[in-house]
Order: structure tokens, then sequence, then C-alpha cells
């Protein structure tokens, strides 16, 4: 295995293309990602501090760095950085090594689990079917949570990708596991 940025670079590129990746090796440091971050403004995310984790090759610290997790993926950073680095994509494909080597956030996962209960990550409520009724709108949008039928092609997915495995998910309890509910 090579250092954190070679496999950024290399896992990233068969998303992005390598090219897009080493924006990485561009961060100069200056700041800009991180003082225009709206996450940044109320949490630890520091977009720099992680971009130099990375270059310094440091795997179980930015892994295990909670901040990692709350980017919010809103391309704020990657529209103002002047050296053209590809801030959130990079965030992203870090956030993909993480973790497939285990390191995620509970939140992350339970988010996980909604996508396996109701084949959406994000569900519809009640008052957001209310709220959609009252605009004239079908109570739920053309997601799993209407069209029931497509739930199980999408645990087949999860299943057969490992998804489910990946977050630690309970099938008899549809839930994370006890253990890692507590994290």
């Amino acid at each position: 295995m090579g250092t954190l940025l070679d496999e950024i670079i290399e896992w990233g590129g068969g998303v992005f293309g390598e090219e897009h990746m080493e924006t990485l090796m561009q961060c100069v440091q200056c700041g800009k990602c991180t003082g225009g971050c709206p996450s940044g403004r109320v949490t630890a995310l520091r977009t720099r501090k992680l971009f130099r984790m990375a270059q310094e090759d440091m795997r179980e610290e930015i892994f295990n760095a909670p901040e990692l997790w709350y980017c919010t993926t809103c391309y704020t950073c990657y529209e103002r950085c002047p050296k053209g680095v590809k801030c959130t994509d990079i965030i992203r494909v870090i956030r993909n090594l993480a973790a497939k080597e285990g390191h995620m956030s509970v939140p992350h996962r339970k988010i996980g689990v909604y996508a396996l209960k109701t084949g959406h990550g994000v569900p519809i409520g009640p008052d957001q079917m209310k709220i959609r009724e009252a605009l004239g709108l079908d109570s739920q949008p053309p997601t799993t949570q209407k069209y029931k039928e497509q739930l199980e092609q999408v645990q087949t997915i999860c299943r057969e990708t490992g998804f489910d495995a990946l977050i630690d998910f309970d099938w008899d309890k549809m839930d994370l596991k006890e253990a890692e509910a507590k994290k």
C-alpha cells in the first residue's frame, strides 16, 4: 500500500479521474476553503487541516477525525479555491476510504438504516406529507416510500454490494447492531 495521498488519487480517480484528485497536491493552505465553509462556522470542520493530514499521510488521524463527517457537500470550498482543488469531491473520497476500513460516524450509519428500511436516506414523515398535500402535491414523492414494491430491490442491492455489512446493519432488528449504535 502506498501513501494515503496515492490511495486518494487512485481510488478517487476511478470515480472522478486522477487529474481531478491530484488537485489535492495543489493545496497551499491559504484557508479560503475553511474561511468560507458554512459548516465550519458552527463545527470543528477545517478543510485545510484535513487536507494537510492527507498530504502528511496521517491515515488513522484523518479516518478517526469526527470533523471528516461534518462536511455537508455544499461545494462552497470547491468553488472558492484559488488553486482549483476539488475539495468536496476529495472529502467524499476520503470518507469512502475511511468507511471501507470501518471508520464511519453513527449518524451517517443511521442514514444508511433509513435507506435499508425505507429505500430513502431521508424518509418523508407525516408532517412533510401534510405540507405536500396542502401544496397540491401527492403526499409522497416518487420514491420507494411511495412504491413499496421497489424497496425489496433496494435491499437486495444493499445486501449484494455489502452496504449492510459496511454500516453493521442487523436485519432482524432492522437497525444498527447494538454495539455499533452505542458508539
